[in-house]
């Protein structure tokens, strides 16, 4: 295949910390690797910056914060952006949510991690968030239309955002491509002995629908019940004050630890010697976190929603448990405290199946092998 030209079009800060970013990251760096040239759009703030990452262009347009329409204003210098380079592209790559639609001659493939208007129905919020995120949902899914009217190829993380693509936004089955996400097998790898440290690990954003509060009870139980095992949350975002609050009132605070962001290889150090990688959401796309912890070799419990019923198969490389089900989530925590032998075989399935299925080289071929499809449709 020859060198592509490719734009990937997204949303969020860049260099990434989590989620669409790191997905974005992951993927061109990997598609550098395999000799071709990527160009990112995202955010930038009131004046336009240029940057370089590695080997990867950076372009940040103008952003007006001007909520709910801050992404039609986007949209204005991204379509002048485009037009002014849309001779150095051959495809562009657009990730939703909350990323414009642009007015191109270049075929468009489409990636959707989340839609905007299932992820606004698991918007657990009340007050002022509930009501941006109602009027930000309208505002969006009209955005969502468009773009998946005017996408060549539609693809998703996973067959649940497939599905609710049909049900919320009649698209019809056969027209939606899974690709998963990706990790990077060769950066996270288990570890031959752990430090002696017992605790339960949660990386994310502290949001809503991350059944965070869901997190503090379960663990009230374990701590309950094991007196040298701890909790340790990463991330940051607008619950941590009252999560924090709960933890302080349950007595919990020398038991659950809240680290904020950490580095890189801060990261992987805790998930390589962790006991257990909780993940209690009440919706997700297809959590990078999860695929992270499992390349590591770690055993996961995590509720049955959305991407993780994609990758776990209970008992087999994770365990899965009902959604806001706090106690039934402590009792297997418990099970793998309590069981050392399940608990490692459950991490070497985890990490066979991320060799097998998850890896970015794996991901980008895939991907791969649709912007080929299109650069045939363009040529023909």
């Amino acid at each position: 295949m020859k060198s592509l030209r490719i734009c990937m079009i997204f949303s969020t800060p860049f260099p990434p910390r989590e989620g669409i970013g790191n997905y974005v990251c992951n993927l061109s760096q990997k598609l550098v690797l395999k000799g071709h040239k990527v160009t990112l759009i995202t955010r930038g703030s009131l004046n336009f910056k240029e940057e370089k990452y590695e080997e990867i262009n950076i372009l940040k347009p103008t952003f007006l914060p001007f909520y709910p329409f801050h992404v039609h204003f986007h949209r204005i210098f991204v379509n002048r952006l485009i037009k002014k380079f849309e001779s150095n592209f051959d495809i562009i790559h657009i990730h939703s949510p909350l990323s414009p639609v642009i007015s191109t001659k270049i075929p468009i493939i489409s990636t959707i991690h989340t839609p905007m208007k299932t992820d606004t129905l698991n918007f657990e919020s009340v007050g002022i968030f509930s009501y941006a995120a109602k009027a930000q949902s309208k505002v969006s899914y009209k955005l969502e239309q468009d773009l998946l009217a005017k996408s060549k190829i539609i693809t998703t993380v996973s067959s649940t955002v497939a599905n609710e693509l049909v049900n919320e936004y009649g698209i019809n089955y056969n027209d939606i491509n899974i690709i998963y996400n990706g990790v990077n097998e060769e950066v996270f790898v288990p570890l031959d002995k752990k430090s002696s440290e017992k605790y339960i690990l949660y990386v994310g954003s502290l949001a809503y629908r991350k059944g965070l509060f869901d997190l503090i009870d379960c663990a009230k139980y374990v701590c309950t019940n094991y007196a040298d095992i701890k909790f340790v949350v990463l991330g940051d975002g607008v619950l941590k004050d009252r999560l924090k609050k709960k933890v302080k009132e349950l007595n919990l605070e020398d038991r659950v630890l809240f680290k904020g962001h950490v580095s890189k290889r801060d990261l992987i150090s805790y998930y390589q010697n962790a006991l257990i990688h909780v993940i209690p959401s009440h919706y997700e796309g297809l959590p990078t976190v999860l695929l992270e912890a499992m390349s590591c070799g770690l055993a996961v419990v995590a509720t049955a929603v959305s991407g993780n019923i994609d990758v776990i198969s209970s008992e087999d490389n994770g365990i899965l448990v009902p959604s806001k089900s706090p106690v039934e989530m402590a009792e297997k925590i418990s099970f793998l405290i309590e069981n050392n032998d399940f608990r490692e075989a459950l991490g070497m399935n985890a990490r066979k199946t991320i060799e097998e299925h998850f890896t970015w080289d794996i991901i980008s071929n895939n991907i791969l092998s649709y912007y080929e499809s299109l650069m045939g449709e363009k040529s023909g």
